[in-house]
Order: C-alpha cells, then sequence, then structure tokens
C-alpha cells in the first residue's frame, strides 16, 4: 500500500475518537511497527494534533476539534480554489507560490479520476488582463503582514509629480487593489491624516516596532472612493440626471465606480441620479458617450446640449 494509504488510513483510525496503539495500527495495516512511529511522526508534523499517552493504557489519541473539521475538500470546494488561484495570480497577488502549492497538493493526494478533473478546472477558466504582463509588488507581503499585526511600516516614496522621494511613517488599516493597482489605505505621521499610498511607488519598507492601534469604525473602502472622486468648489447645485436605456446597458453604468456613487433611483428601464452642476458637466459626458445610441439622457437639457458640443469637438479636431 503506498505511503499516503497508510497515512490516511491511520488518520482514519485516529478519528474514530478512541484510543488506538502502535500495535494495533501495526496489525491492521500489516505495517512494522518502526514505520507506524515515523508515520505517526509524519502526520504531527504536518499539522495533526496527535497526543500520545506512554505507559501499559497508552496509546494515540486526536484532539476533538480535530475530529470534527473536515479533512477533504469536495469538488466545488477545489474548484473554487483553483479559479481563485487564477484571479489572484493576475491580480498580481503576492502569495502566488503558496497557491501554486495547495494546488499541487490537491492534485498530489487525489485519485487519477480527481486529478482530472482538477487539471480541467485549472484550464477552463481564463482571465484577460488589459496588461500584458502585472508583476508582483514586492513588498505586499510585508504591508499585509504589518496590516494584521498592527505594526507601524518607514516607506521611502515617490508621490506623483513629484522627483524628490520623501520617508513616511505610516500605521497601514488596509491593503486595497483597485483598477491593477495595490494600494495602502493608513494614518501618515508626517501630514497627521489618512492617506492612501500606491505601492508600486515605494521604493523601500521597513518594519518598526511601533505598534498601532486601528479605529474600529474606519472603512477603508469608504475613505478611497471618496479619495478618487472629483472634487467641485461649489456643491449646493445638486442636478437631477435622468437616463433611459436598455435594462443590461443601465446596470453597467449603475456599477460604474463614478457614476455608481450618485445612483438614486432605478428601474428596469430608467435610472436618475443626483450630482453636481459643474461635475456633470465636466465629468459626465466622456463616461456616457461611448455607451452610443443605448442610452439616452432625459434630462436634464443643458447636459445634452454638452454632449452635442464635446461631439462637435471631436469632430473638428479629426477633421484638422
Amino acid at each position: 500500500m503506498p505511503k499516503i494509504d497508510n497515512l490516511l488510513a491511520i488518520l482514519w483510525m485516529l478519528r474514530s475518537g478512541g484510543k488506538v496503539t502502535a500495535k494495533q495500527i501495526s496489525e491492521k495495516l500489516e505495517l512494522n511497527i518502526r514505520t507506524v512511529y515515523r508515520y505517526i511522526d509524519t502526520l504531527s508534523t504536518s499539522g495533526v494534533p496527535i497526543v500520545s499517552e506512554p505507559g501499559h493504557n497508552g496509546g494515540y489519541t486526536i484532539l476533538s476539534n480535530f475530529i470534527e473539521a473536515p479533512l477533504f475538500f469536495d469538488s466545488e470546494e477545489q474548484t473554487s480554489l483553483i479559479h481563485a488561484a487564477i484571479f489572484a495570480e493576475e491580480a498580481g497577488y503576492y502569495g502566488g507560490e503558496a497557491l501554486e502549492r495547495a494546488i499541487s497538493k490537491l492534485s498530489k493526494y487525489s485519485n487519477q479520476e480527481q486529478e482530472t478533473k482538477i487539471n480541467h478546472h485549472l484550464t477552463s477558466l481564463e482571465v484577460l488582463n488589459r496588461l500584458n504582463s502585472l508583476p508582483t509588488e514586492p513588498f505586499l507581503k510585508e504591508l499585509e503582514q504589518a496590516v494584521a499585526d498592527e505594526y507601524s511600516v518607514k516607506i521611502l516614496y515617490h508621490k506623483s509629480g513629484e522627483k524628490q522621494l520623501n520617508y513616511r511613517l505610516i500605521d497601514p488599516y488596509r491593503i486595497i487593489y483597485w483598477n491593477n493597482k495595490w494600494y495602502v489605505i493608513g494614518y501618515c505621521h508626517l501630514r497627521n491624516d489618512i492617506r492612501s499610498f500606491r505601492v508600486n511607488r515605494m521604493e523601500s519598507l521597513m518594519l518598526t516596532e511601533n505598534k498601532f492601534n486601528r479605529p474600529a469604525d474606519f472603512s477603508a473602502r469608504d475613505f478611497f472612493i471618496k479619495s478618487i472622486l472629483p472634487t467641485t468648489e461649489d456643491k449646493e447645485e445638486i442636478i437631477s440626471l435622468v437616463i433611459n436605456g436598455d435594462k443590461s446597458v443601465l446596470t453597467d453604468i449603475c456599477q460604474h465606480w463614478f457614476l455608481g456613487h450618485y445612483l438614486q433611483e432605478r428601474t428596469s428601464n430608467q435610472a436618475v441620479f443626483l450630482i453636481e452642476k459643474d461635475m456633470l458637466h465636466s465629468y459626465v459626458p466622456y463616461l456616457l458617450l461611448p455607451y452610443n445610441k443605448s442610452i439616452k439622457v432625459i434630462e436634464p437639457i443643458s447636459l445634452k446640449t454638452r454632449l452635442v458640443e464635446v461631439l462637435s469637438e471631436l469632430i473638428t479636431f479629426h477633421q484638422v
């Protein structure tokens, strides 16, 4: 019997809940008792919580909380893990090698039929990224550990539009992946405020011994979305934007990272947004034009006029 089969057989015997001796295992599986000891050591090294009791009435038992835990992933769970690994690889996730080892274990400890299914699932899904290659950010692993352990980090940072590098001491609250880029959101001791930092602009990172307490009610998602939304000087003049269109197209518009923030009402063929006037005329035309004739602006009239102006400007530009 192969080694893996013997290990699983011993594990099943231990899972029975009773005390099992090395001699009983040896007789049941027809193994040399020294081989049994080696297999017990292998299981213990792999993380199985085996308790050994010496003496006349001794033997091996396994902790009850492990008995209640499932030993194997079902087919649906295996497929989900495989596909999650594919998405993570495309995102430049730092734990790619660990995911590959996990998928390798699924194949290694499966029978021929299961292994064939796993290989099929590995090739059944492909994630297309608009970038040809997305390198793994070198500091993601250290940042994630700092976030989890709540330790401040010192970074050498290159801010957009500035040539000079600056050292920053930050308390990393969360890591965010958005628009093919990784960000860390945290408290900046230099600015005395919460800021976001692009990971690919970090030239160096050093973990400090400073501990911090993350605000319990802090939402990195809300902070980040608010920070990337355009700002206007006059936010008092709010205008209702009403768009009619095909259901699937409206769904796409309502889920847009910018327009979705201002969505107020939605029916099967109409969506209503409340947006500041300046923002409506400055940004929205360029977001709606790619949808061509699949949508129609009902109001305001001023936006319809602005759409015509933008189109006219484009026509004039390309005619020159």
